[in-house]
């Protein structure tokens, strides 16, 4: 009787132990990521242009599906997650000093992409370059961690893109929620070097997209 009472409060103190050890993991990885975009810098190249006039309709309701699919699940046990690697597809750091956010990104707004980094939408303009650059990345609920804190981004706040031998410094100028079909949000103006940021919202329960508007200074 005793050892089967020992056995329960083991598994009481494993369940408790549980959520710690999978932010752990979770930090882990994506700090690994940054790591090795840092270190990439050497092998970052431009994104390729994408095709005049591209119809971004289907590529980005495979983008929000994403993030719907994901702002409900359960972070993976950490002994069974795989480690994700980079593969050298990445893009640029993302920083956003207000609030505290470093992240990589990878070229393609893929599940695997989108998993531990942000992932730019490779059919939306390149970084830095005319037109508008798209760049997804989940709502997490732990605090802090990918776009979790985004809606606490606003008018004037500054992002920084970091390439390979270049720093691209956009000034927030509109902040939406719009509905998940909503794909206006990707449009350009043939002038301005714009930079959108896409995200779900609310944080639980997410119906909408918080949508991030900056442009080039």
């Amino acid at each position: 009787m005793r050892k089967l009472s020992y056995l329960i409060i083991l598994a009481g103190v494993l369940i408790m132990l549980y959520p710690k050890g999978s932010e752990w993991y979770e930090d882990r990885q994506q700090q690994k990521l940054l790591e090795e975009a840092e270190q990439a810098y050497s092998d970052i190249a431009p994104s390729a242009a994408p095709a005049a006039a591209a119809d971004l309709s289907k590529p980005y309701a495979e983008v929000t599906q994403l993030l719907a699919e994901e702002s409900g699940t359960e972070e993976p046990e950490p002994s069974k997650a795989p480690d994700i690697k980079l593969g050298g597809k990445i893009s640029a750091i993302i920083e956003i000093g207000k609030i505290d956010l470093k992240l990589p990104v990878l070229e393609g707004a893929t599940k695997a992409n989108m998993k531990h980094a942000a992932a730019h939408m490779k059919e939306t303009a390149p970084i830095g370059e005319v037109g508008n650059a798209a760049i997804a990345a989940h709502r997490s609920r732990t605090a802090g961690r990918l776009f979790n804190r985004l809606n606490e981004v606003g008018k004037g706040d500054e992002i920084t893109l970091l390439t390979s031998g270049h720093e691209y410094k956009y000034v927030v100028y509109d902040v939406s929620i719009v509905e998940p079909t909503d794909v206006s949000v990707l449009k350009g103006n043939g002038d301005d070097k714009i930079l959108t940021l896409i995200t779900c919202d609310p944080l639980v329960n997410p119906t909408h997209r918080l949508i991030i508007h900056a442009k080039l200074t």
